[in-house]
């Protein structure tokens, strides 16, 4: 069985990895539509940005839906998710999505309607929770080793984005670091305590960057979870543009049988580029959008597949975000609701 796979937008970081990964799987088809970048002059964005990936152009998101595809990867800006998702749940293709889901209320409460009204099955783009290092950390709680957890420190930091400029416009994007990278985290707590999160606290500033983006670049957010539980959340776009890698996604654990600390992204080959001097970061660690299509078009085909966050598990981490950007606003804290 042939499964036709569209990839809605090159806007995202992600997207140019989700087709590499999909045009190396011998049953699966794609095409990509990015209309919204034709007009962008930029490289790696439209008909050009397509073509660079070596993928089949679909025209049109009108052309793409009248292809009739099985699923649709929505790699768009935040702000234009709703309408991708509404008409891919109109047209009965099974939904992977990035994250955060959506920059208002009113439109995380339309995909959950859409979603629900038309029965396709979702999924929201949170890879982290597929790592290996992840899982085990999952399993020795279940085991009972790791005894009751405490707190949780968790980072997901990165370099202020510069291939993408609408990360930094507060209205394509909902906000800056704190929108872009809570989510991440919010989702591994969301797995790791299996606790609703009660109430956010919130700080915010634009130090960073602060002549480059007109959105917050810093942010700290401290969680309070049902079961007591307290996590902080680094979400800043700390790292310097000479950085060698991106960023990464971190998790310390204090818990009353020990502790644990994860680096998500630690495994690479690290060295000095001799014509320029400057560090050289290679990863060589596990792909993980890599698990996340491979789970997802499991689900599409109705094979079996490990648990995959599904849309609840999106709209509770963002609404740990909507808490935050108001506790962050007001300086006070927030009960989280959605």
């Amino acid at each position: 069985m042939t499964v036709k796979v569209g990839v809605l937008s090159l806007a995202h970081v992600h997207a140019a990895s989700y087709v590499d990964i999909l045009g190396r799987i011998a049953d699966v088809e794609v095409r990509v539509a990015d209309p919204d970048g034709e007009g962008l002059g930029a490289p790696d964005r439209g008909r050009a940005g397509i073509e660079s990936l070596g993928a089949t152009d679909a025209g049109s998101y009108d052309e793409l839906f009248a292809w009739q595809p099985d699923a649709v990867i929505v790699t768009s800006e935040n702000s234009r998710h709703r309408e991708l998702v509404e008409r891919a749940a109109d047209v009965g293709a099974d939904i992977l999505c990035e994250k955060p889901l959506a920059t208002e209320r009113a439109d995380a409460h339309a995909i959950r309607d859409a979603v629900s009204r038309s029965g396709v099955r979702f999924v929201t783009a949170y890879p982290v929770r597929f790592a290996t290092s992840f899982r085990q950390l999952v399993g020795i709680r279940d085991s009972g080793a790791l005894g009751e957890i405490v707190a949780v420190r968790g980072e997901n930091n990165g370099k202020l984005p510069s291939s993408r400029d609408w990360f930094t416009d507060p209205v394509l994007a909902g906000g800056g670091a704190l929108f872009d990278h809570v989510v991440h985290v919010a989702d591994l707590l969301d797995v790791l305590l299996e606790s609703p999160p009660v109430s956010v606290a919130a700080v915010t500033n634009g130090i960073l960057h602060g002549d480059r983006a007109d959105v917050e670049t810093g942010g700290l957010v401290l969680v309070e979870y049902a079961d007591g539980v307290i996590a902080s959340i680094d979400c800043s776009w700390s790292l310097p543009d000479t950085a060698p890698r991106w960023g990464g996604v971190w998790l310390h654990v204090l818990a009353t049988g020990g502790t644990a600390d994860i680096d998500f992204f630690d495994a690479a080959v690290r060295g000095v580029d001799g014509a320029t001097g400057s560090a050289v970061e290679l990863s060589i660690g596990e792909n993980v959008d890599e698990a996340l299509l491979t789970a997802f078009l499991d689900m599409v085909r109705g094979d079996e597949h490990p648990p995959l966050p599904d849309l609840d598990a999106g709209l509770r981490s963002l609404s740990i975000v909507f808490a935050a950007q108001e506790s962050a606003r007001t300086g006070r804290r927030v009960a989280v609701a959605l």
